[in-house]
């Protein structure tokens, strides 16, 4: 006996119709793209007493992405993710201009994972007037990211500030692979005071260790497997560390990337894994990080190792 005949069997017409509403309403993702949608339908959730978790994204999903919303599908009622290259964040307009655009396949991905709504603004929705917005998050983004990309962290609290309040999540998540950022997101809800959980996911990685990121798809093959030798040199180096100074691991790290023809080191610090301030010996804090970003060919790469972990 199939489904429709068993179904049949047991319920009237008007409970079929309603069962099958029910399901497909719980597989069919919805893509909005106004501001005044997405409140719309979120104040109804919010009504109905459903919890909302927020996945910030810029598109061009992969595993990496589909963990966060996974994590998100499982801790809230409701999941939005959104799904816009955002301007303001880019320094160098080629980066802007190559970076991946996947929407479709985006959204197939996202319909498995269990989200239900999809935001994906234009550039003139989310900015329909220049955001002057300047934001202060000394001292973390004063170093790594912060001199090398001017203006890039500004434009990330821009548009995720932005997104807080169109969404008004209770949970929002953000890779760890992003290391600076997640901290610079949680200082902006404090400095914000909003009330926003933000969860931050461990990196996910290929099986040859590299972390997943949108960037990897414009690494041509030689490049995606000479890049493998990033996240390799920085597990090694945590075992390199158990028996050597921390600037002589930090200049083991750089000096083996940078022996690797096609591979150049931007910086690589070690950091306290919540000031992101460098500190000089193992002893310094209890939550060790080292940050690195590397050019490969034309891609600019960035990968983290922890060499001690958080205490909670």
């Amino acid at each position: 006996m199939n489904l429709a005949s068993s179904l049949a069997e047991t319920f009237e017409i008007p409970q079929i119709i309603t069962y099958f509403a029910d399901f497909f309403e719980c597989i069919m993702i919805k893509v909005i793209t106004t501001v005044k949608e997405l409140k719309e339908n979120l104040k109804i959730c919010r009504e109905a007493g459903k919890s909302i978790g927020l996945v910030p994204t810029m598109g061009a999903l992969h595993e990496g992405h589909a963990s966060l919303v996974r994590r998100s599908v499982a801790e809230n009622d409701i999941t939005v993710v959104s799904d816009f290259v955002n301007p303001t964040q880019f320094n160098d307009k080629n980066d802007l201009n190559n970076y991946p655009r996947t929407m479709e396949a985006d959204c197939r991905l996202l319909e498995k994972v269990g989200a239900q709504y999809v935001f994906a603004p234009s550039v003139e929705e989310m900015y329909p007037e220049p955001d002057t917005r300047t934001f202060d998050f000394t001292p973390l983004d004063k170093v790594m990211e912060g001199p090398n990309r001017p203006g890039h962290f500004n434009g990330v609290a821009q548009i995720v500030s932005k997104l807080f309040y169109a969404v008004e999540p209770d949970r929002a998540y953000f890779g760890e692979k992003d290391f600076q950022q997640l901290a610079i997101i949680r200082e902006m809800v404090r400095q914000l005071n909003l009330k926003i959980e933000i969860v931050g996911c461990p990196i996910v990685r290929e099986e040859d260790g590299m972390a997943l990121s949108s960037r990897n798809m414009l690494l041509s093959k030689a490049e995606r497997k000479l890049a493998a030798n990033i996240s390799r040199t920085l597990f090694e180096s945590r075992y390199y560390a158990r028996h050597h100074t921390l600037a002589s691991t930090r200049k083991y790290v750089i000096d083996t990337i940078n022996s690797y023809q096609g591979l150049e080191v931007e910086y690589y610090e070690i950091v306290d894994g919540r000031t992101l301030q460098p500190v000089d010996n193992w002893d310094a804090t209890d939550y060790i990080v080292g940050c690195v970003t590397v050019h490969c060919g034309k891609v600019r790469l960035i990968d983290n190792i922890k060499y001690k972990e958080e205490c909670c």
